[in-house]
């Protein structure tokens, strides 16, 4: 059995942000699974930038089953986690359970990967103290309200965790938390 990888996620999650990590962590060797609030089909969205337009827009994306409930998890069966952006992360900043994984990964020191809204989750869970993180830019006030320090870049590394914008940076974003992964010495 390879390692496990979970991807915290749910409703309204960019659809490239979930995804690109989870075929590009199975190509890796890794075995990824999506964990939301419940165990249930989730309804993820596309958001797209228009010229012209103060932000971005957002239409239905594709669906998609959760593997496990938040509830269920326990962070010890995974070697990582990955946080994508989208509006999901709004509301799952708000599960117990899910800042407490967020937690344990932090705690041991493990890989982490958020990217674009995937930050608010790290926020609530009170793990972005002094640590250096990339978002959606303007979220950049959300990650220094947390204590940390934003940056604007596709692939910021701090230690284990890796962060980056959005979706356009998910190919720099998930190199970077590959070899994060390999150095962690966590290989499939």
């Amino acid at each position: 059995m390879s390692d496990k990888i979970l991807i915290l996620t749910g409703d309204a999650a960019e659809t490239l942000e979930v995804f690109y990590p989870y075929h590009r962590l199975q190509e890796a060797g890794y075995e990824v699974h999506i964990g939301a609030p419940v165990k249930r089909k989730l309804q993820f969205v596309v958001h797209d930038f228009v010229d012209g337009f103060g932000t971005y827009t957002e239409k239905p994306g594709h669906a998609w089953d959760a593997d496990i409930a938040f509830a269920d998890v326990d962070p010890a069966d995974y070697v990582a986690i990955v946080v994508p952006g989208g509006r999901a992360p709004e509301y799952i900043r708000n599960d117990e359970d899910a800042k407490r994984i967020v937690r344990h990964f932090f705690e041991s020191n493990e890989p982490v990967a958020a990217t674009c809204h995937g930050p608010l989750l790290l926020a609530a869970a009170g793990v972005l103290a002094g640590r250096t993180s990339s978002a959606y830019p303007e979220l950049a006030i959300d990650v220094e309200t947390a204590g940390g320090v934003f940056e604007n870049g596709g692939a910021v590394v701090d230690g284990n965790l890796v962060t980056a914008r959005a979706w356009p940076d998910n190919g720099t974003w998930m190199k970077a938390f590959i070899e994060v992964l390999e150095g962690a010495r966590v290989t499939a």
